[in-house]
């Protein structure tokens, strides 16, 4: 019986660990709370905009969290700006100086729609975090990239399609991405505000699961490769929600003999009860929940176990609670 072994190092988790627990007595409260009692400021005055964000609180994580949270709750996101830009990078990514005379073009009427409407795309809200932590003596970066999601970068790095932060804080870079924690686009095509914390001074090593930039410098101290990032499990944003990662198998694609056994493992940075651990693969709208066993957590380690016992082709989800946080593909032949 062939097995899909998994190894892991230690350093890797003592990474993590080490990471969420920078912050880990600061409480934000007040923080998100000045940004609430700010909602529905415009944009015209940025300066005055970062000063009641920040000057009332005394560190500058929390200074940040006040600005992350503002941007994160009162900018919408544009499906039809972001479609667009989309396009173009399609129609001119062999002509890189076009590109880039569009892109200059564009860039004003965009900035005028977002502090008209403020409404945006990936590139504003990386770029109002920027500006809002530059005027509160952040040091912040804007980091262009690849974005991996169910439509975009799945198998291979086609398109540079997203930006997000970096931010120094106590001499020490982190990553953030405002326009995932914002909410996300229904299937109609309309934003729904649906804060996300789970992309707020994220772990690098977690955050490189649907986040490469075209810096690698800014992988922080994840090692992953651009191979890595493409054959890798599709990792959603409620996996970041959930705060629970896959660790193994450590590839998308998987091709196994029938009944032959398959161990999962992920990583969770909270308490989740066993039984709401699941795999489930979809019949058209019916959802179908596998087999599993041997279902245990160790210090934040979860394995479980699967059999598949019919030959088939399958997309396999990974399932907390009643959020599918990551996909597999599943090849299943006769010995």
């Amino acid at each position: 019986m062939k097995k899909i072994i998994i190894v892991f190092s230690f350093l890797f988790f003592n990474i993590i660990n080490a990471q969420v627990n920078d912050f880990k007595n600061i409480d934000f409260t007040r923080a998100d709370n000045i940004a609430k009692l700010n909602e529905g400021e415009n944009l015209q005055n940025l300066s005055l905009l970062s000063y009641k964000l920040t000057s009332k609180l005394p560190t500058d994580v929390e200074k940040f969290r006040a600005i992350y949270s503002w941007v994160c709750n009162n900018i919408r996101g544009d499906y039809y700006q972001h479609s667009k830009v989309l396009r173009k990078i399609k129609k001119f990514q062999n002509d890189s100086i076009r590109l880039m005379k569009w892109n200059e073009d564009y860039k004003k009427v965009a900035f005028k729609k977002l502090l008209k409407h403020k409404k945006t795309m990936c590139t504003g809200y990386s770029y109002i975090v920027k500006e809002l932590a530059f005027l509160a003596d952040i040091e912040c970066e804007i980091i262009n990239g690849y974005g991996r999601d169910i439509e975009s970068n799945v198998d291979s790095l086609e398109l540079a399609n997203h930006s997000w932060n970096a931010v120094k804080l106590k001499d020490k870079w982190y990553l953030c991405d405002a326009t995932w924690s914002s909410g996300y686009i229904n299937e109609k095509n309309t934003f729904v505000s649906d804060y996300n914390d789970g992309y707020f001074l994220a772990d690098p090593i977690m955050f490189s699961t649907n986040h490469y930039p075209l810096d690698e410098e800014w992988l922080l101290n994840s090692q992953t490769t651009s191979t890595a990032f493409v054959t890798s499990p599709l990792v959603y944003t409620e996996a970041f929600e959930q705060k629970v990662f896959p660790l193994s198998p450590s590839v998308m694609h998987l091709e196994i003999n029938r009944k032959d056994e398959v161990s999962f493992r992920l990583k969770t940075l909270k308490d989740i009860p066993l039984e709401n651990i699941s795999l489930v693969i979809f019949s058209g709208p019916i959802e179908k929940n596998l087999e599993i066993y041997d279902i245990k957590n160790e210090n934040g380690i979860i394995e479980f176990k699967n059999k598949f016992n019919w030959v088939g082709f399958y997309d396999v989800h990974l399932k907390i609670y009643e959020d599918i946080i990551a996909t597999y593909t599943v090849k299943v032949t006769n010995e």
